[in-house]
């Protein structure tokens, strides 16, 4: 079955969230303690975000 256009869209904005996280990790080594808190928390309210995503693909939906 091929991609909708949406779908491919919405893979490639998956693709460019995993490549900003290799660059934030990349950036991590030189930061602070208190930087490193403070990008954690950030990194938190966005694991949240994906998960409720993630919770919305799982349910069923128009086949």
């Amino acid at each position: 079955m091929p991609a909708s256009g949406e779908l491919i869209r919405s893979m490639n904005y998956v693709e460019d969230i995993t490549t900003t996280l290799r660059r934030i990790c990349i950036s991590i080594p030189p930061m602070t303690t208190e930087e490193r808190k403070r990008l954690a928390e950030s990194l938190r309210t966005a694991v949240g975000a994906i998960n409720a995503a993630i919770a919305d693909l799982d349910k069923a939906g128009p086949q």
